[in-house]
């Protein structure tokens, strides 16, 4: 990250110099963790750049907040042209994008209804999350001990950022261990996701994800790769999936705006198939990274221009 080449951040409606940008102590999110946000990338493509699916990401952001009670005080179409001013500002052909919707400084409290609801945009440049390497050789990851928030606990389909204290539990405790990512269970104990990442499982020719129900993000670039698995003929189920299937798997990947698709060579050191991106992660991946940098058409419409 590259937080010194950031000029501008959009603040409740203007934009503000990077030094500027600054919230009060007493705001409520920070006591709370009342608030909502994304993150969406903007890519350097061969006709320009372009931000990727930007209006479903300000959708989630909307049903995030309505899921909180939290009504946002712009429309999708002002955080829309507000994302585009944020980018220009800052001079960026590429960058990663967060918009945060919170709770400010009103009144301290479990009620969050006295204190406003802040809009925040910024955007930065950012690599590979996960590390360049690994878009081909794959990442070493753990089953956490941390599980997914249980049913009827906090909505887990909400981006929310109490949602991810239990993320950075199941991140920390892969780190400390020697792995690069977690992927936590739901209180089943069946595959829910990675503490930022949602998954796909490859076994026996058949491609599985876990739903909704599984306490799984319904995740941008989620969609986008059954979207892209659909055009290539490839089915893929929406089912619950048992840890187990985890170490029989052929191939497994992670998909997420930061880790965009990225294998999985090994979990709990067991090996998964030949412990390098597999073949159809290879053909999504090459569709995926094909559309993003502009070098066939935008056939879903999923790229807006800066």
């Amino acid at each position: 990250m590259a937080f010194e080449d950031v000029k501008k951040i959009w603040m409740n409606g203007k934009l503000v110099d990077f030094a500027d940008a600054k919230v009060h102590v007493f705001t409520h999110a920070l006591h709370y963790g009342s608030g909502v946000f994304e993150g969406i990338r903007c890519y350097r493509t061969a006709r320009g750049t372009a931000v990727f699916r930007l209006d479903d990401h300000l959708d989630r952001l909307s049903w995030s907040g309505k899921m909180y009670r939290m009504e946002l005080p712009y429309t999708l179409e002002q955080l829309r042209d507000a994302t585009l001013e944020t980018i220009r500002a800052n001079g960026f052909d590429a960058c990663y994008i967060r918009p945060l919707a919170y709770r400010g400084f009103g009144m301290l409290g479990v009620n969050p209804f006295p204190n406003p609801v802040d809009v925040m945009i910024g955007c930065y440049p950012w690599g590979k999350y996960l590390g360049p390497e690994a878009m081909e050789k794959g990442v070493d990851v753990c089953c956490s001990s941390w599980t997914r928030l249980a049913a009827n606990t906090m909505p887990a389909m909400a981006k929310s950022t109490a949602n991810y204290a239990n993320s950075q539990l199941i991140k920390m405790e892969a780190i400390v261990n020697g792995y690069e990512e977690g992927i936590a269970l739901d209180d089943t104990g069946r595959v829910s996701e990675g503490s930022g990442e949602n998954l796909f499982v490859v076994w026996k020719g058949k491609v599985y994800t876990p739903p909704f129900a599984n306490s799984a993000l319904p995740g941008i670039t989620r969609a986008s790769v059954l979207t892209l698995f659909g055009e290539l003929g490839v089915p893929v189920e929406e089912r619950a999936v048992p840890r187990e299937m985890l170490y029989a798997a052929d191939e497994l990947f992670f998909t997420g705006t930061a880790a965009e698709i990225t294998p999985i060579r090994s979990v709990d050191r067991i090996v998964v198939g030949a412990g390098r991106r597999g073949p159809l992660t290879a053909k999504v991946q090459a569709a995926f990274f094909d559309l993003v940098e502009g070098k066939v058409d935008d056939r879903f419409g999923w790229l807006t221009p800066v």
